[in-house]
């Protein structure tokens, strides 16, 4: 790194050769782990998205663990993370939408689902953010 404003610590921790798999890692890790679950507690994942309206719920729970963990595994590749970030954050958009609608709540729940709302938004950010650069896009001077 170039930048002298960056402390130098800060510089070595961000050249660390195996840094970028591993902040890869720790965003796929809620879809690794819901993933893993769904597919030891299938009849969970049916509830989960039988509860959410979506049928038939064997279907909608096998294509969820499917994105999850497929999503997952092609995101931690640097070849194919564009296309895991990307799956990713599709799944990601469309349960949100499902899952947390805060504009239907009222009072200290409309908070909450707002706050989850775009914490699910912001995860998406960093989908995108992770494969531009693992794609060879650097940060903006």
């Amino acid at each position: 790194m170039t930048d002298a404003t960056v402390p130098r610590l800060i510089a070595q921790i961000l050249e660390l050769p195996t840094l970028d798999y591993v902040v890869r890692l720790a965003l796929a890790s809620p879809f690794l782990m819901s993933g893993v679950v769904k597919l030891f507690d299938f009849t969970g994942a049916m509830n989960e998205v039988a509860g959410l309206g979506l049928k038939p719920a064997g279907t909608f729970a096998a294509a969820v663990i499917v994105t999850q963990l497929g999503g997952s595994l092609l995101f931690l590749t640097s070849r194919y993370c564009w296309l895991g970030a990307g799956i990713l954050a599709g799944f990601t958009v469309l349960a949100t939408l499902l899952a947390h609608p805060f504009w239907t709540f009222d009072g200290p729940d409309r908070g909450r689902q707002t706050a989850t709302f775009f914490e699910h938004l912001a995860i998406v950010g960093g989908l995108a953010m992770a494969a531009l650069f693992v794609n060879g896009r650097s940060a903006p001077q």
